[in-house]
């Protein structure tokens, strides 16, 4: 999972982060609720939303070299 956002293109990881802010907002709520079984998954969706945004500022900078 770690290595799978490197082959998306800038529109298709906007989206990817989109999708994994929100799954991390409704694990929130969840959590606050108190219905999570799997805690550690907080953790896993933050450390994949910055992974995406790396990707993304990196993009956005060798386009911007360009």
């Amino acid at each position: 999972m770690k290595n799978s956002f490197k082959e998306l293109k800038l529109d298709e990881l906007v989206a990817k982060r989109a999708e994994l802010r929100k799954k991390y907002f409704d694990f929130r709520f969840h959590a606050v609720v108190g219905h999570v079984e799997n805690p550690v998954q907080a953790r896993m969706l933050r450390r994949q939303i910055a992974r995406v945004e790396t990707l993304i500022n990196a993009t956005t900078a060798a386009t911007a070299k360009k």
